[in-house]
């Protein structure tokens, strides 16, 4: 994302840590979009059929523009597990559906849940303070966060820790179709 819409979700957040204790907020630096999990495990042989997969997307793609606009909840607002900032952007949604499969010619599961464009910027541990928080993430349903232009892919390595998660970049995807 763009250095202006990561001010603005850390405004955003800023804004939200005093509402609920319950709520574990990402940080700035591991604000991400997630295209593919692939899960727990995955092995190296299934790692490079699927890097082969995505320098071939990445020679066949064109820098596009994402919007951040809008906040909600997974599974839903009644109850939440994850705080999200709502994607918007046509190409981000096809090439999420071409990485998708890339992952399964490489030998993963077929997702089964629709991919659903957004960044996690928070996870509800416990509910204390929550009906203040959805008041915010209500209030901030039609908010603008601003644009960013997507220009590579990134396959990462996270490690679950006791506070947050580390990732760990293995390869870098970069779009070189030019722009039309």
């Amino acid at each position: 994302m763009s250095p202006e819409v990561e001010d603005a979700l850390v405004g955003f957040v800023e804004e939200m840590r005093g509402l609920a204790s319950g709520i574990r907020w990402v940080r700035r630096t591991n604000l991400h979009l997630t295209l593919r999990f692939l899960g727990d495990t995955a092995d190296s042989q299934r790692l490079a059929a699927l890097g082969e997969g995505l320098t071939e997307i990445a020679a066949q793609t064109a820098p596009f523009v994402i919007d951040a606009h809008g906040t909600g909840a997974f599974p839903n607002l009644g109850r939440p597990r994850v705080i999200w900032a709502g994607l918007i952007g046509n190409e981000l949604v096809r090439l999420a559906s071409r990485v998708e499969d890339a992952a399964v010619d490489a030998g993963f599961t077929r997702e089964r849940r629709p991919y659903s464009p957004h960044l996690t910027i928070g996870r509800v541990r416990d509910l204390r303070g929550w009906p203040a928080a959805r008041r915010a993430v209500e209030g901030a349903a039609d908010r603008e966060f601003g644009s960013s232009t997507c220009e590579s892919m990134i396959l990462y390595r996270s490690v679950l820790g006791p506070e947050t998660s580390t990732y760990h970049e293995l390869a870098r995807f970069g779009f070189s179709r030019p722009q039309s």
